[in-house]
Protein backbone atom coordinates (compact mmCIF):
# COMPACT_ATOMS: atom_id res chain seq x y z
CA UNK A 1 0.00 0.00 0.00
CA UNK A 2 1.49 3.52 -0.79
CA UNK A 3 2.17 5.66 2.09
CA UNK A 4 1.74 9.11 -0.60
CA UNK A 5 -0.96 10.80 0.41
CA UNK A 6 -3.13 13.19 -2.27
CA UNK A 7 -5.50 15.81 -0.96
CA UNK A 8 -8.60 15.76 -2.66
CA UNK A 9 -12.42 17.19 -3.22
CA UNK A 10 -14.97 17.31 -5.36
CA UNK A 11 -16.33 20.07 -7.21
CA UNK A 12 -18.44 21.78 -9.98
CA UNK A 13 -16.63 24.17 -12.46
CA UNK A 14 -18.16 27.53 -12.59
CA UNK A 15 -19.16 29.79 -15.07
CA UNK A 16 -16.24 32.59 -16.08
CA UNK A 17 -18.89 35.24 -16.22
CA UNK A 18 -18.18 34.94 -12.06
CA UNK A 19 -14.80 36.46 -12.42
CA UNK A 20 -16.56 40.22 -13.66
CA UNK A 21 -18.93 40.07 -10.73
CA UNK A 22 -15.78 38.79 -8.34
CA UNK A 23 -13.96 41.91 -9.63
CA UNK A 24 -17.30 44.46 -9.28
CA UNK A 25 -17.64 43.29 -5.69
CA UNK A 26 -13.94 43.98 -4.85
CA UNK A 27 -15.11 47.23 -4.99
CA UNK A 28 -17.46 47.50 -2.60
CA UNK A 29 -15.29 46.42 0.48
CA UNK A 30 -14.03 49.21 2.31
CA UNK A 31 -10.65 47.15 3.21
CA UNK A 32 -9.56 49.47 6.80
CA UNK A 33 -5.79 48.18 5.97
CA UNK A 34 -6.86 44.10 6.43
CA UNK A 35 -4.80 41.84 4.12
CA UNK A 36 -7.92 40.30 1.80
CA UNK A 37 -6.79 37.16 -0.38
CA UNK A 38 -9.05 36.91 -3.34
CA UNK A 39 -9.43 33.77 -4.96
CA UNK A 40 -7.54 33.80 -8.35
CA UNK A 41 -9.82 32.90 -11.65
CA UNK A 42 -7.82 29.52 -11.89
CA UNK A 43 -9.15 28.09 -8.46
CA UNK A 44 -12.80 29.19 -8.68
CA UNK A 45 -15.26 25.82 -8.39
CA UNK A 46 -17.87 25.11 -6.36
CA UNK A 47 -16.92 22.38 -3.83
CA UNK A 48 -19.22 19.64 -3.16
CA UNK A 49 -17.46 17.68 -1.04
CA UNK A 50 -13.43 17.75 0.66
CA UNK A 51 -12.31 14.24 0.93
CA UNK A 52 -8.90 15.58 2.50
CA UNK A 53 -5.80 13.25 1.94
CA UNK A 54 -5.88 9.88 0.72
CA UNK A 55 -3.68 6.81 -0.19
CA UNK A 56 -2.65 7.66 -3.72
CA UNK A 57 -3.00 4.13 -4.51
CA UNK A 58 -6.77 4.61 -3.44
CA UNK A 59 -7.62 7.24 -6.14
CA UNK A 60 -8.90 5.03 -8.80
CA UNK A 61 -11.17 3.37 -6.50
CA UNK A 62 -12.59 6.48 -5.12
CA UNK A 63 -12.96 7.70 -8.59
CA UNK A 64 -14.97 5.02 -9.39
CA UNK A 65 -17.54 5.56 -6.77
CA UNK A 66 -17.84 9.13 -7.38
CA UNK A 67 -18.47 8.07 -11.20
CA UNK A 68 -21.16 5.45 -9.68
CA UNK A 69 -23.24 7.92 -7.96
CA UNK A 70 -22.70 11.08 -10.52
CA UNK A 71 -24.52 8.58 -13.20
CA UNK A 72 -27.64 8.39 -11.19
CA UNK A 73 -28.48 12.28 -11.29
CA UNK A 74 -29.57 14.56 -14.02
CA UNK A 75 -27.90 17.83 -14.92
CA UNK A 76 -29.31 20.78 -13.25
CA UNK A 77 -30.13 24.83 -13.73
CA UNK A 78 -29.44 27.09 -11.09
CA UNK A 79 -27.95 30.97 -10.49
CA UNK A 80 -24.82 32.45 -9.01
CA UNK A 81 -26.51 35.83 -6.94
CA UNK A 82 -26.38 37.28 -3.73
CA UNK A 83 -23.51 37.74 -1.47
CA UNK A 84 -22.55 36.67 1.84
CA UNK A 85 -19.34 35.64 4.21
CA UNK A 86 -19.05 33.50 7.25
CA UNK A 87 -18.75 33.02 10.09
CA UNK A 88 -20.29 36.99 10.94
CA UNK A 89 -19.55 40.21 9.18
CA UNK A 90 -18.18 41.48 12.38
CA UNK A 91 -15.01 39.58 11.37
CA UNK A 92 -15.54 37.79 8.41
CA UNK A 93 -13.12 35.05 7.26
CA UNK A 94 -14.70 34.14 4.13
CA UNK A 95 -16.93 36.13 0.98
CA UNK A 96 -18.97 34.31 -1.67
CA UNK A 97 -21.54 34.70 -3.84
CA UNK A 98 -24.50 32.59 -3.31
CA UNK A 99 -25.92 29.78 -5.21
CA UNK A 100 -30.10 30.48 -5.65
CA UNK A 101 -32.43 27.73 -7.86
CA UNK A 102 -34.07 24.60 -6.68
CA UNK A 103 -31.49 23.14 -4.57
CA UNK A 104 -32.82 20.00 -3.52
CA UNK A 105 -31.49 17.82 -6.55
CA UNK A 106 -28.02 19.41 -5.70
CA UNK A 107 -28.60 18.99 -2.21
CA UNK A 108 -29.30 15.15 -2.86
CA UNK A 109 -26.43 14.40 -4.95
CA UNK A 110 -23.87 15.82 -2.31
CA UNK A 111 -25.83 13.54 0.21
CA UNK A 112 -25.41 10.39 -1.96
CA UNK A 113 -21.78 11.14 -2.46
CA UNK A 114 -21.42 11.54 1.23
CA UNK A 115 -23.25 8.28 1.64
CA UNK A 116 -21.22 6.35 -1.12
CA UNK A 117 -17.62 7.61 0.34
CA UNK A 118 -18.32 7.14 4.21
CA UNK A 119 -18.19 3.70 4.54
CA UNK A 120 -14.35 3.97 2.70
CA UNK A 121 -13.04 5.96 5.45
CA UNK A 122 -14.14 9.72 4.37
CA UNK A 123 -16.83 10.79 6.64
CA UNK A 124 -19.50 12.44 6.14
CA UNK A 125 -19.35 16.04 7.04
CA UNK A 126 -20.75 17.24 9.83
CA UNK A 127 -22.10 20.89 8.84
CA UNK A 128 -25.67 21.63 6.89
CA UNK A 129 -24.36 21.79 2.74
CA UNK A 130 -24.67 25.18 1.84
CA UNK A 131 -23.78 25.97 -1.74
CA UNK A 132 -21.89 28.65 -2.41
CA UNK A 133 -18.55 30.49 -4.16
CA UNK A 134 -15.76 31.44 -2.04
CA UNK A 135 -14.50 34.67 -3.68
CA UNK A 136 -11.65 35.98 -0.94
CA UNK A 137 -10.62 34.90 2.45
CA UNK A 138 -9.38 36.71 5.05
CA UNK A 139 -6.92 35.16 8.06
CA UNK A 140 -6.96 36.46 11.19
CA UNK A 141 -4.84 37.42 13.76
CA UNK A 142 -4.32 40.77 11.60
CA UNK A 143 -5.13 44.29 13.11
CA UNK A 144 -7.42 45.47 10.87
CA UNK A 145 -10.88 43.99 9.96
CA UNK A 146 -12.87 44.91 6.71
CA UNK A 147 -16.03 46.55 6.30
CA UNK A 148 -18.09 44.60 4.18
CA UNK A 149 -21.29 46.15 4.71
CA UNK A 150 -21.49 47.61 1.40
CA UNK A 151 -20.28 44.46 -0.20
CA UNK A 152 -23.17 42.65 2.00
CA UNK A 153 -25.48 44.80 0.51
CA UNK A 154 -24.37 45.15 -3.18
CA UNK A 155 -26.52 43.96 -6.17
CA UNK A 156 -25.48 42.38 -9.53
CA UNK A 157 -27.07 41.07 -12.15
CA UNK A 158 -27.74 36.86 -11.50
CA UNK A 159 -25.20 34.78 -13.69
CA UNK A 160 -27.05 31.37 -15.26
CA UNK A 161 -25.60 28.16 -13.64
CA UNK A 162 -25.87 24.81 -15.47
CA UNK A 163 -24.37 21.82 -13.29
CA UNK A 164 -23.92 19.18 -15.49
CA UNK A 165 -20.50 17.51 -14.69
CA UNK A 166 -18.30 17.47 -12.09
CA UNK A 167 -14.73 17.25 -11.55
CA UNK A 168 -12.77 14.66 -8.76
CA UNK A 169 -9.73 17.50 -8.12
CA UNK A 170 -6.38 17.10 -6.71
CA UNK A 171 -5.40 19.79 -4.36
CA UNK A 172 -1.90 20.96 -3.92
CA UNK A 173 -0.83 23.54 -0.87
CA UNK A 174 1.95 25.75 -1.46
CA UNK A 175 3.70 29.14 -0.19
CA UNK A 176 2.16 31.54 -3.08
CA UNK A 177 -1.75 29.37 -2.73
CA UNK A 178 -3.49 26.31 -3.90
CA UNK A 179 -3.05 24.79 -7.68
CA UNK A 180 -6.00 22.38 -8.49
CA UNK A 181 -5.46 19.56 -10.99
CA UNK A 182 -8.56 17.85 -12.49
CA UNK A 183 -7.92 14.00 -11.77
CA UNK A 184 -11.44 13.22 -13.95
CA UNK A 185 -14.53 14.72 -15.15
CA UNK A 186 -18.24 13.06 -14.80
CA UNK A 187 -20.86 13.87 -16.49
CA UNK A 188 -24.32 13.79 -14.91
CA UNK A 189 -27.52 12.52 -17.39
CA UNK A 190 -28.51 15.25 -19.88
CA UNK A 191 -32.19 16.13 -19.79
CA UNK A 192 -31.93 17.60 -22.85
CA UNK A 193 -31.76 14.30 -24.99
Amino acid sequence: MSERLIRTFISVPVPQSVFAVRNSLKETVVTNGAKIKWIPNDNYHLTLKFIGDMPEDEVEKVNQVIKNTISQHSSMSMSISGTGCFPKKERPRIFWVGINGDLSPLQSMVTDLNDALDPMGYPKETKEFVPHLTIARVKYPQKHTPDITPYLDADYEPIPFEINKIHFMRSQLFFKGSVYTILDTHFLINNNV
